[in-house]
C-alpha cells in the first residue's frame, strides 16, 4: 500500500469529499500544506468550508476532475469501480487508498491514538472525550462523525501527540487503524449489506480489539454478549464499563432529572467514586459517559475533574438536538437509525415529560430496513404515534421490493398509531393539522428527515 510522507505534502484528490469523515481528513491535510481537491454530488456546509480553506471542489464526479497535479486518490466506501474518477485514477495508475487507510496512516503520527468503535454511540462518546481532553489542556487532534460546536465542525487540528477519532466497522474500515487506546461501546447487528450475520460482526470487533498493542488499553462494555470471545487472550490491558455486574467502572443509583437528564454515581477501581450529572438525556448516555470516564482516567484526569467536564457537555448536532418550539410543541431531532438507537432515543423521549411523543422516522437503506424490520417495528412502538417517511437509499438502489409501508403495516399490527406519508411537504402539513399542545415531536433518521423539523420550527 502507498505510504504518504506527511513531511512532504503532495496533491491529493478525494472522491466523495463531502462525507463527514472524508471532509475532516481533507481539512487536516490542508492545514498540513497538502494540495487538496475533491468531488461530491451536492454543495454542503462541509464542502464550502473546505473551499474557503483552499480546496478545489467539484460537484459531480467526472474523469476530468482527475487533473495532472493529482498524485494520490482517496475514496470512500460508497465509491465503486464504475465511478468515472475511480476509473480514471486507475487508468493513470495513480496511488489509491481508502478513507480508512488514510486515517490509519495519519494515526501513526501520534503517540496516543484513541479510536472509539461500536454499532452506536461513537459520535457522542468521541465528542465527550474531545471536550474532556480540550478542557484538560491536552490539545488533541479530533475527527468526529458529527458537527460539534465546541470545535466548530467535525475536525480539530491540535499540536499535541494525542489523536482521537471514531472507528467505523462498515466494510471493516476500522481494521486499517492503529489505536493505542481502543473503545468498544456495543456490538449489534447492522450493515448487513456487508456483514453476513452477527457472528461476522463479532469477528470484526475481535480483530479491532487485537489491533491495540501490548502497552495499550481496550475499554469495553460488559453488556456485550459473550464478552470473553472479544477479550480473552488479548495482549493489551482490558477495562470494562457497565451498569451492573463487576465492571471496572460501574454506574450506580441512576436517576433522571427533568428532560430525561441522568445522574449517577460512578464506582471505579479501588472503590474510587464520584457523582456525575449529565446534560444529555437517556441511559445510553450513561454508558457513553462511562467509556469517557475510563479513557479519561487512563489519560490521567481525576474522577472529580471528569465529573465537572462531563457536566458541561451539551451534545452534538443531530443527537437529541432541541430544534425549537412550534407553539406549545417541542421539536427535537436525532440521528438514530438502528433499532437499538431508536429504542434508546424514544426511552429518553418518554422520560422527557411530554403529553405525547410523536416520532417522524425515515428508514435508512433498504437492506437495513428489510433485515431488521421486526426490530424496527418493536422499537418504534415506544412512540405514541409514528409517521414514516420514504426509505433514504444512501448508497443503495431500490431493488429489494420493500418500502416504508411494509414497516407501517408491522407497526399497525401491534396496535400502534402509524401512518406512511410520501413526501416531506405532506408530512409537515399532517403534523401541523394533527399535533397537540404538549407534544414532543421527534424527527429521527440518518438521512435528511431533519428538514421536517427545521421547516416546522421556521413556521412558528
Amino acid at each position: 500500500m502507498f505510504e504518504i510522507e506527511f513531511n512532504h505534502p503532495v496533491g491529493i484528490h478525494f472522491i466523495g469529499i463531502g462525507g463527514i469523515s472524508m471532509s475532516g481528513l481533507a481539512e487536516v491535510l490542508l492545514m498540513d500544506g497538502f494540495r487538496v481537491s475533491g468531488s461530491d454530488s451536492n454543495k454542503s456546509e462541509l464542502t464550502e468550508q473546505l473551499r474557503r480553506h483552499g480546496a478545489v471542489i467539484y460537484y459531480g464526479q467526472r474523469k476530468e476532475n482527475i487533473t495532472d497535479d493529482v498524485e494520490v486518490v482517496v475514496y470512500s466506501a460508497a465509491v465503486h469501480a464504475d465511478n468515472e474518477e475511480y476509473a480514471e485514477a486507475m487508468r493513470r495508475k495513480l496511488p489509491m487508498m481508502t478513507r480508512a487507510e488514510l486515517l490509519g496512516q495519519l494515526m501513526r503520527n501520534y503517540s496516543t491514538a484513541i479510536a472509539v468503535s461500536g454499532t452506536h454511540g461513537k459520535t457522542t462518546t468521541t465528542s465527550m472525550l474531545a471536550e474532556v481532553m480540550m478542557r484538560e489542556g491536552m490539545d488533541p487532534t479530533v475527527s468526529v462523525g458529527g458537527m460539534l460546536d465546541s470545535i466548530g465542525g467535525n475536525i480539530r487540528v491540535g499540536r499535541s501527540e494525542k489523536f482521537l477519532t471514531e472507528a467505523c466497522e462498515y466494510t471493516d474500515s476500522f481494521l486499517s487503524l492503529f489505536p493505542t487506546i481502543g473503545v468498544i461501546l456495543n456490538v449489534k447487528a447492522d450493515h448487513l449489506d456487508y456483514f453476513k450475520d452477527i457472528d461476522h460482526i463479532r469477528r470484526s470487533f475481535r480483530a479491532f480489539a487485537e489491533l491495540v498493542p501490548e502497552d495499550g488499553l481496550l475499554v469495553v462494555s460488559n453488556d456485550i454478549e459473550k464478552l470473553d470471545e472479544l477479550t480473552d487472550g488479548l495482549r493489551c490491558r482490558v477495562v470494562t464499563v457497565g451498569k451492573e455486574g463487576k465492571a471496572d467502572y460501574l454506574a450506580k443509583d441512576i436517576v433522571y432529572r427533568e428532560g430525561a437528564l441522568p445522574e449517577f454515581v460512578c464506582v471505579g477501581p479501588d472503590n474510587e467514586t464520584a457523582h456525575f450529572s449529565l446534560a444529555v438525556p437517556g441511559e445510553h448516555n450513561v454508558m457513553n459517559a462511562l467509556a469517557t470516564i475510563a479513557v479519561g482516567r487512563c489519560l490521567g484526569v481525576s474522577m472529580d475533574s471528569l465529573s465537572e467536564d462531563l457536566k458541561l457537555f451539551g451534545g452534538t448536532r443531530r443527537r437529541f438536538e432541541l430544534k425549537g418550539k412550534l407553539g406549545e410543541i417541542t421539536v427535537i431531532d436525532d440521528y438514530a437509525h438502528h433499532p437499538d438507537e431508536i429504542r434508546a432515543t424514544l426511552t429518553a423521549a418518554n422520560n422527557w415529560g411530554a403529553k405525547r411523543v410523536v416520532c417522524v422516522f425515515q428508514p435508512h437503506t433498504f437492506s437495513r430496513t428489510k433485515a431488521l424490520m421486526d426490530d424496527f417495528a418493536e422499537a418504534l412502538s415506544l412512540a405514541d404515534e409514528v409517521v414514516l417517511a420514504k426509505i433514504y437509499p444512501a448508497r443503495e438502489k431500490d431493488n429489494l421490493g420493500i418500502s416504508s409501508q411494509d414497516l407501517a403495516d408491522k407497526i399497525a399490527a401491534m396496535g400502534k398509531d402509524v401512518i406512511y406519508i410520501d413526501s416531506f411537504d405532506e408530512i409537515e402539513n399532517y403534523l401541523l393539522e394533527h399535533s397537540r399542545p404538549g407534544d414532543l415531536l421527534l424527527t429521527m433518521g440518518a438521512g435528511d428527515v431533519y428538514k421536517v423539523g427545521d421547516a416546522l420550527v421556521g413556521k412558528k
